[in-house]
């Protein structure tokens, strides 16, 4: 099995694809401008207590408040609230743990009045990235994610990812990490750790702890609140960080400084994958080119066909999310109804699994498979089912099928669902149900490259359109419409075709590839 990763870097974003055996799984939108990821850290304002909720009401500079509940704060939160208090006053500043009295741990069954206050400075971390008209979901009990750790102050346990099956390997991590970690720090050994040595750790270690305690020593009686005190890395990065395995057969990426930055990353955690990072020189976009486009277009609309004419039903409401599973025209006449069904219902499990990671889709989701009556089949499916969410890397929990044929999942919802519109806009008629005469679409075009031509300073410009139109401009050897209108207007002129333009879209680029606006 081959995973590759596809990086598409635009201006405004970043599209990060990961492909596996060139089949879309998962799709991450990065905005440039994120603000508030899960992972941040801040010094933040408490402005508000709520008992009635036990939880409060925070400040972290996003246009709505950030909810903080009590049971979020962590057993050690007296701790961290001194602490913080201690690295605001710097003569009395005591920023290694190892040397910091802790607090004892706060009341499991406490009120929010007995630890917080209206105005109150604290450390908080994004737990839940602000979903539709709800601000962050925040916790207290801080966590700092590296390749092969996680480091948790004010904490002493170590534990290892379940996914780590052998005894004697987990028996290994655990006490190696036990001889190495400072005191009053937790620690949790991640799937990558497998294997690993304790040089790779003892590294990893160091950084994480002289990271945490480095945010603190920058924090002062004056630091503006609220402010950022430790960030997350770029989500291009931690997709990068957290998806690397052994697996991976590329990382392709469109932008040199990006492709630089993840070369650098990889060649410190591991230096023999550091060729599998590669640069997209080709003038074909680098989604096109490796058919994530057309992947997306097919698997984000209302309706997914997935074998053979059997497809799914999507339907998102705000409290759950309902797929329906329709056989469509797959009927085989050599077996019988139940079977049909168990067949259809199997690779239906496959393609939801996928559509879970692919529009993150979290909450409850409401399964509705096709009836069946033999218990046996029924466990195969919910087998299935099963080990297809094993590989989601999100925590999400099963319930065997009801006896409706009903299915219920939930899974961890940390970011806004992934929502990509796949019905356009009629390219012909814009949406007014009204065309303008096609025969003069040529004419257009030539229009436009005289403008520019008289007025853009570029040696060159570039025409993308559809492929249908490019092969009609570009008819012809020794004369065709394009070399004619180079001549004629005194600047070349190519035309590319570009396959997810619609029938009648084009767009004029300059010798530096931007786009020029008409």
């Amino acid at each position: 099995m081959n995973n590759d990763l596809i990086i598409d870097v635009k201006s405004k974003e970043v599209a990060i694809a990961l492909l596996r055996d060139k089949e879309l799984v998962e799709l991450n939108n990065e905005k440039n401008n994120i603000q508030f990821t899960v992972g941040d850290i801040y010094l933040a304002n408490v402005k508000k207590t709520m008992p009635s909720l036990n939880a409060a009401f925070v400040d972290v500079g996003y246009e709505k408040d950030a909810f903080l509940h009590y049971l979020d704060l962590g057993p050690q939160f007296q701790s961290l609230n001194k602490y913080l208090d201690q690295c605001l006053n710097p003569k009395n500043a005591v920023f290694e743990l190892s040397k910091f009295k802790t607090m004892p741990d706060i009341d499991k069954a406490g009120k929010i009045n007995d630890v917080l206050k209206g105005g109150q400075k604290i450390i908080v971390q994004i737990a839940k990235e602000p979903i539709s008209t709800k601000g962050p979901r925040l916790t207290s009990e801080i966590s700092i994610a590296g390749r092969n750790l996680v480091l948790m102050p004010f904490s002493n346990k170590v534990s290892v990812s379940q996914k780590i099956k052998s005894v004697e390997e987990r028996n290994r991590l655990l006490n190696l990490i036990k001889s190495i970690k400072p005191a009053k720090y937790g620690v949790i050994i991640r799937t990558v750790a497998e294997g690993k040595r304790v040089a790779d750790f003892d590294a990893e270690l160091r950084e994480l702890v002289d990271k945490w305690e480095n945010a603190f020593k920058n924090l002062t009686e004056k630091s503006p609140v609220p402010s950022l005190a430790i960030g997350e890395l770029n989500r291009t990065a931690a997709i990068v960080r957290d998806m690397m395995n052994e697996s991976f057969n590329s990382i392709v990426v469109n932008d040199e400084t990006i492709y630089k930055d993840i070369k650098g990353y990889i060649y410190e955690i591991a230096p023999e994958k550091e060729k599998i990072v590669k640069l997209h020189k080709e003038k074909t976009p680098i989604f096109d080119f490796y058919g994530i486009e057309k992947q997306i277009k097919g698997l984000f609309g209302k309706t997914v066909v997935f074998k053979h004419g059997a497809y799914l039903v999507i339907e998102h409401t705000e409290a759950l999310h309902v797929i329906d599973v329709n056989s469509g025209n797959r009927n085989k006449k050599d077996v019988d109804q139940e079977t049909n069904a168990l067949e259809v219902n199997l690779a239906a499990a496959d393609e939801i699994a996928r559509q879970l990671r692919l529009r993150d889709m979290g909450g409850i989701i409401v399964v509705d498979f096709i009836d069946m009556t033999s218990p046996e089949n029924r466990k195969k499916l919910y087998e299935r089912m099963r080990d297809n969410l094993k590989l989601d890397r999100a925590k999400n929990h099963l319930l065997p099928l009801s006896k409706f044929g009903i299915m219920e999942i939930t899974r961890q919802r940390v970011r806004p669902e992934m929502n990509i519109k796949t019905r356009e806009t009629c390219p012909v008629c814009k949406g007014s149900g009204e065309v303008e005469a096609t025969i003069l679409f040529i004419d257009e075009l030539e229009t436009h490259f005289k403008y520019l031509s008289e007025t853009i300073n570029s040696k060159k410009l570039t025409l993308k359109v559809h492929p249908f139109i490019e092969a009609f401009l570009n008819k012809g050897f020794f004369s065709n419409i394009r070399k004619t209108w180079s001549k004629k207007y005194k600047r070349k002129l190519l035309v590319e075709g570009v396959t997810n333009y619609h029938f009648l879209e084009f767009h004029f680029f300059d010798d530096k590839n931007e786009k020029i606006v008409l």
